[in-house]
């Protein structure tokens, strides 16, 4: 009982130096994003055939 007795606090304190430890810190150079992004589309449109042959005849419109 005596032995139990004495190792218990022993182990406490033994366990007690085993607490984790979390540290935040700033990074020493600046974060840079690359945003060198190359955007390519098309555009389809439809057009009735009286548009379309309006568009043909009065090519002046636009």
């Amino acid at each position: 009982m005596k032995r139990i007795s004495l190792l218990m606090p022993a182990a406490a304190l033994l366990l007690s130096g085993c607490t984790p430890r979390i540290e935040i810190a700033a990074p020493k150079e600046p974060i840079t994003i690359n945003m060198n992004v190359k955007i390519e589309h098309e555009i389809h449109i439809k057009v009735d055939k009286d548009v379309e042959a309006l568009l043909k005849n009065q090519s002046d419109l636009f």
